[in-house]
């Protein structure tokens, strides 16, 4: 593995991004854990901006398990369309508001194996809601973290559950809760997956670029 230096490179993507850099959860939800873990489940398999624009609408009618327990499947459903699998979407917030207000008094937990147990939730949205809703370290790893990260050689990993490993193990804990929206925004502007612009980069005289067959 390639000994990169991660802070620096962290740093100076921090001020590419400036303000820009904040993730769509994180407009959305404004560290609400509830909110957080609701408007992750919105954006799998599809785009922030429509994640964003689904995710307001359904504030208005609802921001809590009872309010959308009120509002039900159907209605959920209709409101959230056209996010991915919206259907299904809509039964795992009414089974996780369900559960808990059954087992937590109606709180979000805030431990990952703990959140992992919940209908729809894997360990991206887990570390995610744990980061963003109640401002502790964890590590979200998304695609572009797991590439990027693979690329510059500061991990080998085969597939995003073991970056999140791999990183744990190495990256300084002060940059856990940055790294996901960072290397987002720095995947979808720069170091994108199909062809990255390397020749515009920051970053080029010192990345490995370990993995890319194609760069611009």
């Amino acid at each position: 593995m390639a000994d990169v230096p991660i802070g620096r490179f962290l740093r100076k993507i921090r001020h590419l991004a400036g303000d820009r850099y904040e993730g769509m959860v994180e407009k959305v939800a404004r560290r609400d854990p509830f909110l957080v873990l609701v408007s992750c489940l919105l954006s799998l398999r599809t785009k922030d901006e429509l994640t964003e624009v689904r995710s307001r609408a359904l504030w208005k009618h609802a921001r809590s398990p009872r309010g959308m327990i009120r509002l039900g499947e159907k209605e959920i459903a209709r409101i959230i369309y056209p996010v991915g699998f919206y259907r299904r979407k809509a039964r795992q917030i009414v089974q996780i508001s369900e559960i808990l207000l059954e087992r937590y008094e109606g709180h979000v937990p805030d431990e990952i194996d703990t959140l992992v147990e919940l209908p729809g939730v894997g360990r991206k949205t887990a570390n995610l809601v744990v980061s963003v809703g109640f401002d502790r370290p964890a590590i979200c790893v998304d695609t572009h973290v797991h590439r990027i990260t693979n690329s510059w050689g500061y991990v080998d990993t085969p597939h995003p559950d073991r970056t999140e490993t791999a990183l744990r193990a190495k990256l300084p804990r002060r940059h856990w809760k940055d790294i996901n929206q960072l290397l987002v925004f720095f995947g979808k502007t720069v170091c994108q997956p199909v062809s990255p612009k390397c020749t515009e980069c920051f970053l080029e005289p010192e990345c490995p670029r370990i993995g890319v067959e194609r760069h611009r």
